[in-house]
């Protein structure tokens, strides 16, 4: 039996975590851990940490379970390349799962634009991804869209910083032959849509997931948890847990 600690259990996604790791017989939720609760004393308790709070929190959970040796599922986005270093080396003595998205169906959207993007390329396709969230989202683009940009920038070679363009505005000119478009919508209760638009002279193809509830991304991080219980410390993320790679 997997004994997990959730944290951020007043959040809507804590809230959803405690449901998802409920539906699954092979866990039990050891701990739970809100802000001024007792951190160290929650993971003595458990065997695994799922966190989906904010960004500002990963260096306390990530130092405080390297310090008992629990594994970590990071659920977070937003991270600071500060931050994000300090994950990669907690995974040379950890197993961590570090997903923008723990959907399968939205790990299916990372294969797929892979995918197309090999086959469509960017001397006849122009690419532009959208991404749509709740009004309540404090970072933009989601970690899904920069994830799915990252993708695009290895398989067309170009870069974030030089070829990615945020929204348009004004007398700009022509689309240049490598810009990739990044536009991002906010606004009412939306869980999360994420396009990605390859357009032609003459044809578009067009792969959109949508997310209605937020309970996808918590069973995918329960999943997450199990597979984790195996694995060498490493840093690994859903393409790893799905075996899409």
């Amino acid at each position: 039996m997997l004994k997990l600690l959730i944290t951020g259990k007043s959040g809507r996604m804590g809230q959803t975590l405690l449901q998802a790791a409920a539906a699954e017989p092979d866990v039990t939720v050891a701990a739970t851990h809100d802000i001024g609760e007792d951190l160290d004393a929650a993971l003595q308790q458990t065997d695994c940490v799922i966190d989906f709070t904010v960004h500002s929190f990963t260096s306390q959970v990530v130092t405080a379970a390297l310090h008992h040796g629990t594994r970590l599922v990071i659920g977070t986005t937003g991270h600071s390349e500060q931050q994000r270093a300090l994950i990669r080396e907690a995974a040379q003595s950890l197993p961590i799962v570090y997903a923008a998205n723990y959907s399968v169906g939205v790990n299916t959207l990372f294969w797929l634009t892979r995918q197309a993007a090999r086959v469509l390329t960017q001397d006849r396709f122009d690419i532009e991804v959208v991404e749509m969230h709740h009004r309540h989202k404090i970072d933009a683009p989601s970690g899904t869209a920069h994830r799915l940009l990252e993708i695009l920038n290895e398989e067309t070679h170009t870069s974030y910083e030089a070829d990615v363009t945020h929204g348009r505005l004004g007398n700009i000119g022509p689309r240049k032959t490598r810009e990739i478009g990044m536009h991002t919508l906010r606004g009412g209760d939306v869980v999360g849509d994420h396009s990605v638009i390859f357009a032609a002279d003459g044809e578009r193809v067009e792969l959109t997931h949508k997310a209605s509830s937020r309970l996808t991304f918590a069973a995918g991080a329960v999943r997450a948890a199990l597979w984790l219980q195996h694995q060498p410390a490493g840093l690994y993320d859903m393409q790893d847990v799905l075996g899409l790679k």
